[in-house]
This record gives C-alpha cells, structure tokens and sequence, in this order.
C-alpha cells in the first residue's frame, strides 16, 4: 500500500471586516485574538482594516469597568489578578486580562508568560487572556492597549485588567486609559514608601497591600497605616473620592469583595458627580494627541529626505560632532519642518 501523503496544515483563510465584526460581537475568542494581532500589526494594509474595524464596532463599547493594576516587583500582582479575576467571572462577570510582558532591550522578545501564571483563569471560559509585548513604550503598556480595550468591550466583556510591567514614573500612562487606579504592593520589604514613586501615589484611586496572610498579617497592616498617613499629606484627585488603602492575599482569596466593592463604589460616586464621563471624553482627547504623536515619529523615519540623511546624522552624533539637539532640527527640517 502506498504511503499516504503528509497532511498539510489548515490554511487560514483571510477574514473581513464583516468577519471580525460579527465575530467580535458574537463573542468568538478566535476571532477577537485575530483582531487584537490586527490592531498590533505594523502593516499598513492590516492598519487600515483595523482602523475601519474599531470605527464598526465603536457604539458596541464603553460599558466595562476599566481597571489598571500596577505595583512592585514581588507584589503578586499575577497571582492577585488570577483571583481577583475568578471571583468576579464566579458572579457572572467577563474578565478580559491585557497583561503587558516586558520586552527585551536586547532581543525584543518578550516573555509572554501570563497564560502559564494564571492556568485557572486562562481556563476559565468567562474570562479572555491577552499577553502583549511592551515594546519598550513608555509606561509599561503597548501602544494598541486602547484599541485592544475597544475590542474586549465589543465581545461583551464587561470588566477589563490591564496589568502594567510595574511601578514607576513611566507608569502613570496608564491612568489615561483606565477608569481605576490600583495599585498594589506589599509589607515586610524595608521602608514601605521607598518602593513606589510619588506619581503613582498621586493617581492612585485605591492602594491594597497584598500577601496579608499567615505570619505576614501584622506587617501588611502597618504598612497599610503608613500608606494611610502617606495619603493624608496629598490632596485627593477628586473631592468626591479619597483613596483607600486596604490589605488583601491573593494566594488565600481574601479581601476581594471589599475591594471590588470599592470599585463599584467609586464608580457610583464620580459617575453622581459628573466625574466619571468627564474623566473618559479627556482620555479620548488624550488618546488622539498620543496618536498623533505616534504617527508623527514613524512618518518622519519613513521620509525619503530623513532616511537619506539619517546615518551620517547619527554617526555625527554617536562621533560627538554633533548634539543630539542639533541633529533633531536637521531630522525635522529634512522631513520639512522648520522651527
């Protein structure tokens, strides 16, 4: 008998707009990852259908709860999200999980490991798990979070976590695109305030300090008055809102309904008070001048007169011959800009 020809992987077939849309809003998880690759593509042609894709889909959005959650290394931030994101799919929510993975400076890979640190909630058929490289973008989020978001509410899921890489200056970027600031740190590592930058502090809608179990009880609750006393010395984003600071353990699943009682209370009072749209529309302005910004600076390294001129400009300044603000005006002027 003659051997049988090797299989041959499915080709998949390329979708279209219709195809993603009613996919996305039929809550396809195929379709929705194919989307968000669209959105993260670098291509022109995949740019334009994601442009047109995100205009279709746009009145199916805006009605998730938009959490960012950030703090430092070792707080237990993914085992904290496993649980935090179980409990809420327990109650009939849809958890959408947009973990940003550090990328390499070296390789530009990035680790991606997420789906194993979280084998529950990865499992969980409520709850949608996207790891995506940073990029090195500043803040720790990739510079399709947004649009990734847009996505996530169409499908129906009503909560979205966005996991930043960590705490920093850089990471208060991610205020502008959530609706709750959390941020999460733990006790027992030193003086409590050296691990975290004032400008996160400032923006902060609620601070937990996690790992709250076992022997570590007492330490997470002075650390947790510290924090208390640290908040007192800030004025309050909003007058309607004075951020807590509360303890929790994600590996033991406790304090988890206080805190997302807090959300929901936080919430209700801004949305009272006319705060809670007023924060989104500045997002969205927000939103349009980072991507100006962001097309600007891949325009100007596509530019014929810039390309032509660029290695010799960056050999006049990696030579020192040349400042680096000097060689900006002459990028600028080649692309046709003058000051």
């Amino acid at each position: 008998m003659p051997d049988s020809a090797p299989s041959r992987p499915p080709v998949r077939r390329t979708l279209s707009l219709e195809d993603y849309r009613d996919g996305i809003r039929k809550g396809d998880r195929a379709i929705l990852g194919r989307a968000i690759t669209l959105v993260e593509s670098s291509r022109q042609d995949h740019q334009y259908l994601a442009q047109e894709l995100l205009s279709a889909i746009l009145p199916d959005t805006g009605n998730s709860h938009r959490i960012g959650i950030t703090g430092v290394p070792g707080a237990g931030k993914s085992t904290f999200i496993e649980s935090f994101g179980g409990m809420l799919t327990g109650k009939g929510h849809r958890v959408a999980v947009l973990a940003i993975d550090p990328t390499s400076s070296v390789t530009g890979g990035s680790i991606l490991g997420d789906k194993t640190r979280m084998v529950e909630l990865a499992a969980d058929p409520r709850a949608f798990i996207r790891p995506s490289p940073s990029a090195g973008t500043l803040g720790g989020v990739t510079r399709k979070t947004r649009e990734t978001m847009l996505l996530c509410e169409a499908a129906g899921f009503d909560v979205i976590l966005v996991e930043t890489v960590g705490v920093g200056q850089s990471e208060t970027v991610v205020y502008d695109m959530v609706d709750f600031f959390f941020v999460l740190m733990i006790a027992g590592a030193g003086d409590q305030l050296q691990g975290i930058k004032r400008g996160v502090l400032e923006l902060a809608d609620m601070l937990a300090v996690n790992k709250a179990d076992g022997d570590n009880q007492l330490k997470a609750r002075q650390a947790a008055l510290e924090y208390r006393r640290a908040f007192h010395l800030m004025r309050p984003l909003s007058p309607h809102w004075t951020p807590p600071v509360v303890t929790c353990s994600g590996l033991k699943r406790q304090g988890l309904e206080e805190i997302w009682e807090l959300i929901r209370e936080h919430r209700r009072k801004l949305t009272a008070a006319g705060e809670f749209e007023g924060r989104r529309r500045r997002q969205r302005i927000q939103w349009m001048w980072d991507m100006v910004n962001d097309q600007l600076g891949i325009a100007l390294r596509r530019h014929p007169s810039v390309q032509s001129r660029l290695p010799a400009i960056e050999q006049a300044v990696l030579h020192g011959t040349l400042s680096p603000t000097l060689a900006a005006r002459h990028l600028l002027e080649a692309f046709g800009l003058s000051r």
